[in-house]
């Protein structure tokens, strides 16, 4: 390996772990901000629901595409939501092309028949996938706030009654709940996959809201004032998360979100490994995408402080992250032979220490918001051990496909909305197999994730002629991260 190549490999390695370190930092302010938050909901101004006159009229839009295995959980759960009826109307937004489409048509007339006022609404084709049809929904809806559920939430009887009094403030243009996860413990993949979103929830949303920098509508378990989304400039399908879109034009146009951490929206994470692959394509694809669309905007924006824009941004590139860890684990064993072949070059290994910093941050950060859900009792603690370090190597081992995704989503690449199955899974008794919308097809990332195992299992091997086990470590949780991934996915036909 020549000199010069070598100074090429370490710039580029550098710049992904300065950014790494970078991503970190704000982390860690958003924890100083989550820790300080003193809870203000109670302040705030809010609608009496007890006082006729200040009940206002909502719409709960249900944007579906072939949910068959959870239609009936679904409208069963929203019948019972605890709302006057002569303020409240039900949109069935249905874009199925399936069997299920009959079935939710006699449920929806049962449910009409008992008195509920609730709409079938059928689109001729899917244009703009979710986007087009909840701004289709919108055109004919007659309620001035708008709750959105996707088919696998099943909010409280009491949802309503919980967020829509916080819109007494007009400047209050959303009002998101945190998500919660009736199947937790069903697999490894779903204790990491609500481990992850556990923290997004908690530090990140609470962390920007506190300081009132921009947050996002979660596509779900969320209300809108019709008057900030059309005022935003509507629902567009131009990205794969076109709820960070209209968050980011909402806010920027100086509407304001509330966040309520303390009301919890159950809903089912995917317990496939195909699921969950989709799902973390379209979340990931559609952050470069929207970073793509957004970011100049929030950079030259007047109306917002400096450090409204730094979050912004870093919110932005949260899918990006990927990208800068993928280069990372890639050049990390070219970096230890250019470390153990250039003697005068071992000074550019203390760049290393950024990761591992970056990992301490990460790793306080998530604890803190692992023991505001599940108790910080000492057993609770080395729990969280085993689990950060397990979501840490399969975050690792996703971090190809996750990359892909977002080299996409920033060459403006388009794609189809690629929806994430349901599979109506609420316990270890319950099985995913012979769902129908599972595919058989294999992920063609597969071959190169399996090479990247073995690229890393030489990485390990690597560290005992060099007699260097500095990274020996990081090439075993990449090893049985990328592993996992491998093994999962063809096991499970992703």
């Amino acid at each position: 390996m020549g000199l010069a190549i070598a100074y090429i490999i370490i710039a580029i390695y550098s710049f992904a772990l300065l950014l790494i370190f970078f991503y970190s930092l704000a982390q860690l302010n958003l924890l100083i901000n989550y820790l300080g938050y003193k809870k203000r909901n109670e302040e705030a101004p809010k609608f009496n629901l007890l006082d006729p006159k200040e009940i206002p009229f909502v719409t709960i839009q249900l944007p579906i595409y072939n949910e068959e295995y959870v239609m009936e959980r679904l409208l069963d759960n929203i019948a019972k939501i605890e709302y006057p009826k002569s303020k409240l109307e039900i949109q069935v937004l249905d874009d199925s092309t399936d069997d299920s489409v009959t079935e939710t048509a006699q449920r929806v007339q049962e449910l009409q028949e008992s008195g509920l006022d609730i709409q079938h609404i059928r689109r001729e084709n899917r244009q703009g996938f979710k986007a087009g049809a909840l701004k289709e929904g919108l055109e004919i809806a007659k309620g001035d706030f708008i709750a959105i559920f996707d088919a696998d939430f099943l909010p409280e009887a009491d949802w309503l009654k919980k967020t829509v009094p916080y819109f007494k403030d007009e400047e209050i243009g959303v009002v998101q709940t945190r998500w919660g996860h009736i199947n937790r413990d069903y697999s490894t993949l779903t204790r990491i996959q609500a481990f992850a979103l556990d923290a997004h929830f908690t530090l990140e949303q609470v962390g920007r809201n506190s300081k009132g920098h921009f947050i996002n509508f979660n596509g779900t378990a969320g209300i809108w004032r019709k008057q900030c989304i059309l005022d935003a400039g509507n629902w567009e399908g131009d990205t794969l998360t076109e709820d960070l879109d209209l968050s980011y034009r909402a806010q920027l146009k100086n509407w304001k979100f509330k966040y309520l951490e303390d009301v919890e929206t159950p809903a089912e994470l995917p317990v496939v490994i195909s699921a969950a692959r989709s799902q973390q394509f379209r979340w990931n694809k559609g952050g470069a995408e929207n970073f793509r669309k957004t970011v100049l905007s929030v950079i030259t924006a007047k109306n917002i402080p400096f450090k409204t824009k730094f979050h912004g941004v870093m919110h932005l590139l949260n899918s990006s992250m990927f990208l800068c860890v993928f280069i990372v684990a890639l050049l990390s064993i070219p970096m230890l032979y250019i470390k153990n072949t250039y003697g005068h070059l071992g000074w550019v290994f203390e760049v290393t220490s950024f990761f591992i910093l970056s990992t301490i941050i990460l790793f306080v950060c998530y604890w803190f918001t692992y023991k505001s859900i599940q108790g910080s009792s000492f057993d609770n603690f080395v729990d969280y051990i085993k689990l950060f370090f397990t979501f840490f190597s399969v975050a690792l081992g996703f971090s190809l496909h996750n990359t892909v995704a977002v080299l996409e989503g920033h060459l403006g690449k388009r794609s189809e909305f690629v929806r994430t199955p349901k599979f109506n899974i609420n316990s270890i008794k319950d099985t995913w197999k012979g769902n129908k919308y599972l595919t058989n097809k294999l992920s063609p990332n597969m071959i190169l994730e399996f090479a990247l195992m073995i690229y890393f299992l030489f990485g390990m091997y690597s560290a005992i002629p060099l007699n260097d086990y500095g990274l020996f470590p990081f090439h075993l949780m990449l090893f049985l991260g990328f592993g996992f991934v491998f093994f999962k996915s063809l096991t499970s036909k992703a």
